[in-house]
């Protein structure tokens, strides 16, 4: 097995544009059509599904953008759109279990918040560019590192409300 050092970057880039946007988004328009997509639903433990910081137009700008933005690094729309669902869906279950763990919404928990986000996306895309497992390893690897620095540089620069 040999790795696929331009795939890797594919991925990532694929995974920054994806979890990027509703950070990006959210300080474009603020609380503009920044609907929970819960819509405030309770869970069972009388927590919120997802909570409000979970939002439709987050969701739908990170798949149209994603997909939008694909062909720029070299790959197919379609490619764009199963990686953004995935991450999206990843996110998703992360904030689902974090509500279940009683963690505020946007609050921090390493791990719960890269991982899925990560590893659905790059599997979900492994075909598509030809990632073997240990590329998938590395780029949720370089993905975790890469979030938790860049979140405190996104932080200083005022765009994101917490530095993680």
């Amino acid at each position: 097995m040999q790795l696929q050092p331009f795939s890797i970057l594919q991925a990532l880039a694929l995974l920054a544009l994806a979890n990027g946007t509703p950070v990006v988004a959210k300080k474009i328009f603020g609380q503009s059509f920044a609907l929970p997509l819960d819509g405030g639903l309770v869970f069972l433990d009388g927590q919120p599904l997802f909570g409000r910081s979970k939002t439709i137009r987050g969701i739908l700008l990170s798949v149209a953008v994603t997909t939008a933005l694909a062909p720029l690094i070299g790959l197919d729309f379609s490619v764009g759109a199963i990686a953004a669902t995935a991450a999206m869906a990843g996110d998703l279950g992360s904030s689902f279990v974090k509500r279940r763990l009683k963690f505020p919404p946007s609050s921090q928990a390493l791990g719960i918040d890269q991982l899925p986000e990560s590893l659905l996306s790059l599997l979900a895309c492994r075909a598509a560019l030809a990632l073997t497992a240990v590329d998938i390893a590395i780029c949720v690897g370089m993905f975790f590192v890469g979030e938790v620095v860049l979140s405190r540089i996104l932080y200083r620069a005022h765009l994101r409300d917490e530095p993680y």
